[in-house]
C-alpha cells in the first residue's frame, strides 16, 4: 500500500478511542542500500534525505499529531526535525524505536554480506537468528512492539508519530498483521516511507497504509 490516501476505516464503538501511531522510516543516508550501519554513531542524511525529511513534514497537513518520538540515532532525528518545526511538537528520544543491533556486522557492506552463509537465514528464517554480537530478530521484534504499546498507552486516542529504521518498522507491521517474523522480509520499508496502524481496544490492530511515499496523511486519522 504506497497510496497516500488510506482505504475507509471501520468506526469504533460507542466509548471508545483509536490511538493512530505513524511509522516513519529515516530518510536517505550516503549508504543507504550500501551497508548495514546499525548502531554506529555519525551518519547523517544526504541531501535526498533531508529532501525526504521535508516531504514528510509537508504530509502532516492538516493531520493533528500528539507526539512525537524518535529513534536516538541521528539520522531518525534529523529526519524528525522537520515535523517537529511544523507540529510545534518536540520530539522525545525513544530507545526501543532504535535500530536494530547488528553487532560484529556493524558497518558491513551489504554486498559482501549477501555472500555469507548466513545470510540465507537472516532473509528465509530470520527468526532463527541472533546476529553475532549483536540483537536476535525476536529480540528487536518484542523491543520494538514493547515500546510502541508503551507510546500507545500513554497517547490514548492520540496521533503518535514515530522515526525508526526498516527492520523494526517491518517487524512491528508483520506483528499487527498477525504475520510470522519469518515472512516479515517481504514487506518492504522505504526510506521517508510512512506505515499507519490502527488501535481500539478490544479490537485486533488494522494497519492502514504500509510504505506509504507520497501523499496527504490527514486521512488516517478521519
Amino acid at each position: 500500500m504506497t497510496a497516500g490516501t488510506p482505504s475507509e476505516q471501520p468506526t469504533p464503538p460507542p466509548g471508545q478511542e483509536r490511538t493512530l501511531l505513524l511509522l516513519v522510516r529515516h530518510g536517505e543516508t550516503p549508504t543507504t542500500g550500501q551497508v548495514l550501519p546499525g548502531r554506529a554513531p555519525g551518519l547523517h542524511l544526504s541531501e535526498r534525505g533531508q529532501a525526504q525529511a521535508d516531504g514528510i513534514a509537508e504530509r502532516l497537513e492538516g493531520l493533528a499529531v500528539d507526539a512525537l518520538y524518535s529513534s536516538p540515532l541521528e539520522r531518525a532525528r534529523e529526519t524528525a526535525a522537520p515535523a517537529a518545526a511544523r507540529t510545534g511538537l518536540p520530539v522525545a528520544e525513544e530507545a526501543g524505536l532504535t535500530e536494530c543491533d547488528f553487532g560484529d556486522w556493524t558497518g558491513a557492506a551489504l554486498a559482501e554480506l549477501s555472500g555469507l552463509p548466513e545470510w540465507r537465514t537472516v532473509q528465509h528464517t530470520p527468526s532463527s537468528f541472533r546476529f553475532p554480537g549483536g540483537e536476535s530478530f525476536t529480540q528487536m521484534q518484542a523491543r520494538m512492539v514493547g515500546a510502541l504499546d508503551d507510546l500507545r498507552a500513554e497517547h490514548r486516542g492520540g496521533v503518535i508519530l514515530c522515526f525508526s529504521h526498516a527492520d523494526p518498522i517491518k517487524a512491528a507491521v508483520a506483528h499487527a498483521l498477525g504475520t510470522h517474523l519469518d515472512l516479515f522480509q517481504r514487506i518492504v520499508i522505504s526510506p521517508a516511507s510512512v506505515s499507519a496502524i490502527s488501535f481500539v481496544d478490544g479490537r485486533p490492530p488494522a494497519v492502514l497504509a504500509v510504505n506509504s511515499v507520497a501523499g496527504s496523511l490527514a486521512g488516517l486519522a478521519a
